[in-house]
């Protein structure tokens, strides 16, 4: 299995509009980087390597790589339009996505605990979420919704939709070549119609609403510790509340 991770985006959400700030995969919670710890848990966990895709403060992101000894286990794809919605940075991934092995997505601006990825990583589902049913609601959390055992629906604002109930998927996915491939059309689509500024999930929606029930499975891993740092307070709860829950797990 390989993993690609996004790690080119502006972090604006966290820093507003200064454009001189550091890369949100390089904020350290008990002295060590978010890259670092990510590095860290792949290479535990047997993955053979990381394609990372980077854009802004690239040159920080891989002074950081190789100052913590991972060269050699890291691949950088550049995004020159890191100002752009993250669909692009997914696109320019595409060779791996749609390659021979497995794929590990995942986003470099989460704080967790080394069992939700091996969760992911050793789940039966060939292609699977990860959900997390212990959220705040809000248009905020990308939204996973279940119906008869099935994942139904995939966004940030759902809608009126009929489904048993729905979680939190924390921005890890795991893909294999064919469903890989299948988003990797779908980003392709997106492309060629000039929708340059979405989030990658439409993508993965397209193909998780057109796929015949079972294609995606989902591990919930509710009660992991785990956050998403996009804002001011989440790096204040990282350091207060899921740091020690990790330490301590």
């Amino acid at each position: 299995m390989k993993a690609i991770m996004l790690a080119a985006g502006l972090g604006s959400r966290l820093y507003g509009n200064d454009d001189v700030h550091p890369h949100k995969a390089l904020l350290k919670f008990g002295g060590k980087s978010l890259i670092q710890r990510h590095v860290e848990t792949l290479l535990a966990l047997g993955v053979e390597g990381l394609t990372l895709v980077v854009g802004y403060r690239a040159e920080a992101i891989i002074g950081e790589i190789e100052a913590i000894g991972a060269g050699g286990f890291v691949r950088f794809i550049h995004n020159p339009d890191f100002r752009r919605g993250s669909n692009l940075s997914l696109w320019c991934a595409r060779e791996v996505l749609a390659g021979e092995s497995d794929v590990l997505f995942m986003d470099a601006d989460v704080l967790y605990h080394p069992d939700l990825i091996a969760r992911l990583i050793r789940s039966p589902h060939p292609t699977c979420f990860l959900l997390d049913r212990d959220f705040e609601a809000g248009d905020e959390p990308v939204k996973l919704c279940m119906r008869d055992g099935h994942p139904v629906e995939f966004r940030k604002v759902v809608g009126d939709i009929r489904c048993d109930f729905m979680g939190e998927w924390p921005g890890f996915l795991k893909v294999t070549p064919r469903s890989g491939g299948l988003v990797v059309a779908a980003l392709q689509r997106m492309v060629d119609e000039g929708r340059l500024d979405e989030p990658y999930e439409e993508a993965v929606r397209e193909v998780l609403l057109s796929a015949p029930p079972g294609t995606f499975g989902v591990e919930d891993i509710t009660g992991i510790p785990w956050i998403e740092i996009d804002f001011r307070t989440d790096v204040e709860r990282a350091e207060r509340d899921v740091l020690p829950r990790i330490e301590t797990r």
